[in-house]
């Protein structure tokens, strides 16, 4: 077998026959191990591997306040006892610096409902498996334990056994499959399923071994799928107890039951809950609405994550810690510390950033660029927070409507030198210097960040240089010219061109796009800038009515290895930063609609398919992977800027905070960092 790794079961055979009898386990953490060894995952143990290492026997301690905590969310039991809700196989987490008290609100704050969130969703997040604080080291988090077979067409997760829901309903491996197959691959759900739920766009069978095992049988090889899951904000489970009874393959009377409660059939129900995407924070019309829907058991499905959401409208949000929470700490006390959190929305920047010189804040990350840097630094000690600059793996990137409803914009858009004018034309030492305080290296976009072995610095540097004389060969041989002499080009045809330049600051900072405008009116290619909030510049993004699209874009190896979406039109999801709009709609109904895209998309396509199927790191992966960059860098449809640092801000009551690697989405922000043991020093 390949990349087999043990599950808890088979460590349950190392436990010393002393155990029974020995001491209380120590209160180990990261900063002081207290003489416990490191298990066979850093920072964590499984029950047994923990006891058996540290000659030990777990207690187990919980909430004081965990029936009153429960009592908040509606539809769940009076509550059991510790030991009938946490799985008798739980994971065993090392905090950090200290066992942490409990209690206490973590405050977050976003700029609306799905705009600015991700890093406050991070912070309860769960998913299979999770990447260690080293970005590097896949470990357990809700799966024990897997194991690959010999050509990696099939990956099997062991569960642990008595886990449960936020309810205290069971979770087992049909929790799984009903995510893969009526959710995820269900066309009622999900119109085209994602591409990281399919193998070279196929999908897989997933078949229930028993309740804690369940196998993904692959058509093709994808090694890269288990860091999908180790990464990613969709969750690879879904609580079949509760959704199921609204699915008509799972419940035959899921119309009827839906209709009883006011809605149109089961599905519209599914999609109350589920929303229309995976995305974490989809809001929920039960939550904002409950007399319309007085009948539904619960005002949010049930969860797997530290804490659950119970109440909801349009200024914010706030949980409570989840009282079934499968981790405990090296003492036996059951996460998480923090009792609740709470998140508010604000859309102005100004006045998060004014929040966050208050200290009402207690962590941020997400939308804070670095030009907030200044006055935050400025006031921490003031303040009482910290702030700390850590680097980017995506980097700001421009791109041009090559699939623009203007014909005339869509003729010089999709032609090679306008992009290639555009990119020397853009003086990103500039931009390093204003915009990053030099902190920054100036770069191309080659959708792999950082670079692996693979990528050149040819590759890194191509049309990086600044180059205003090219520019303005490249547009004169255009046939770009100036009409009417005002300083500034015309489209080919004599019509003006004024491109739109829309920018959300939570893609990246506004000050760049200003800099970035005028070195493009040296030129003569005309431009207005305008800041609008993420919500609207998606809807215009999507709906292929933008000039100009402008967003944070790039993802380390490990993630590219399960998932496609840079490499395929539109390069990328709704979240993010896309492009080709038509193209991708002609691909996804196979010609139907749309408009073709050039041989070179297709090739991409092929070229990630094939990528993902091999061995990370071996000659054949290396071959297709730059094969794959010069497509990119070639073709220039993703116009690189500059690669810097952001902040990170928290506030020093919060103990338990580690020192991140990066300020990062790739990774999925706080995820890596085990915010369940996060405690508030108040």
């Amino acid at each position: 077998m390949k990349n087999f790794i043990y599950p808890a079961a088979s460590i349950l055979a190392l436990v010393v026959s002393g155990a029974a009898t020995a001491a209380s386990c120590p209160p180990a953490t990261v900063a002081d191990p207290m003489g416990v060894g490191q298990g066979a995952f850093p920072q964590q143990y499984e029950l047994a591997e923990f006891e058996s290492i540290g000659n030990c026997t777990v207690t187990l301690n919980g909430n004081p306040q965990a029936a009153a905590l429960n009592a908040a969310i509606r539809g769940n039991k009076a509550l059991p006892s510790l030991s009938e809700r946490i799985p008798s196989e739980p994971l065993v987490v090392a905090p950090y610096d200290s066992v942490g008290s409990y209690g206490g609100t973590l405050d977050a704050l976003s700029n609306a409902t799905e705009s600015g969130t991700s890093d406050f969703m991070s912070t309860r997040h769960v998913n299979l498996l999770r990447y260690s604080d080293d970005l590097t080291t896949i470990v357990p988090m809700i799966a024990k334990g897997w194991e690959w077979n010999d050509d990696f067409t099939q990956l099997t997760f062991f569960l642990r056994k008595g886990h449960k829901w936020s309810d205290g309903a069971p979770f087992t491996a049909h929790d799984v499959k009903f995510w893969y197959d009526n959710l995820a691959t269900d066309s009622n759900v999900r119109e085209k399923p994602k591409d990281y739920v399919l193998v070279g766009g196929e999908v897989m069978d997933l078949v229930v071994l028993n309740p804690t095992t369940i196998q993904f049988n692959l058509p093709s090889p994808k090694p890269g799928l288990l860091s999908h899951f180790a990464n990613h904000y969709a969750q690879g489970f879904q609580p079949k107890h509760f959704l199921g009874q609204f699915h008509p393959d799972v419940n035959p009377g899921a119309d009827a039951l839906a209709k009883s409660l006011g809605f149109e059939n089961g599905y519209a129900v599914i999609k109350s809950y589920y929303g229309n995407s995976d995305w974490m924070d989809t809001p929920s019309p039960l939550l904002s609405a409950p007399e319309q829907v007085a009948g539904m058991p619960a005002d949010t499905m049930p969860t797997l994550e530290s804490h659950i959401i119970t109440r909801e409208n349009t200024e914010g949000r706030h949980l409570v810690a989840n009282p079934y929470y499968f981790q405990i700490d090296t003492a036996g006390n059951q996460l998480p510390y923090i009792n609740e959190q709470d998140e508010l929305y604000v859309g102005e920047r100004e006045v998060r950033l004014l929040k966050l010189v208050n200290s009402e804040v207690d962590y941020k990350s997400q939308s804070l660029n670095l030009d907030y840097a200044p006055l935050l630094l400025e006031n921490q000690e003031k303040g009482d927070f910290t702030v700390e600059l850590r680097p980017e793996i995506a980097m700001p990137t421009f791109s041009f409507n090559v699939t623009s409803d203007n014909m005339e914009k869509r003729k010089v858009f999709g032609d090679l030198r306008f992009r290639q004018a555009m990119s020397v034309a853009m003086n990103r030492a500039e931009i390093n210097e204003v915009v990053y305080f030099g902190l920054g290296t100036p770069q191309q976009y080659t959708a792999f960040a950082p670079s692996p072995g693979f990528i050149t610095q040819e590759m890194e540097q191509s049309y990086a240089q600044y180059d205003p004389d090219m520019a303005n060969a490249l547009l004169d041989e255009m046939g770009m010219k100036d009409v009417d002499g005002d300083g500034m080009r015309e489209l080919p045809n004599g019509d003006p061109l004024v491109l739109n330049m829309q920018i959300a600051t939570q893609g990246g900072s506004l000050k760049l796009v200003e800099v970035t405008g005028q070195n493009w009116r040296d030129v003569g290619i005309n431009n207005t800038v305008k800041e609008v909030t993420t919500d609207e510049y998606r809807s215009a993004q999507s709906s292929n009515s933008l000039d100009v699209t402008y967003y944070a874009k790039g993802q380390p190896l490990a993630v590219i290895l399960g998932i496609s979406e840079l490499f395929q039109p539109p390069f990328d999801n709704y979240f993010n930063h896309t492009s080709g709009m038509l193209w991708g709609q002609y691909v996804d109904t196979n010609g139907a609609e749309g408009v073709k895209p050039p041989q070179w998309v297709y090739e991409s396509m092929d070229g990630i398919n094939a990528f993902q199927s091999a061995i990370a790191g071996s000659d054949e992966s290396n071959k297709i992977g730059q094969a794959l960059v010069k497509t990119v860098v070639d073709n220039l449809l993703f116009i690189g800027t500059v690669k810097a640092v952001a902040p990170i801000y928290r506030t020093n009551k919060l103990q338990n905070f580690a020192d991140f690697k990066t300020q990062s989405y790739a990774y999925y922000r706080t995820y890596p960092y085990r915010a369940s043991q996060w405690w508030l020093d108040e």
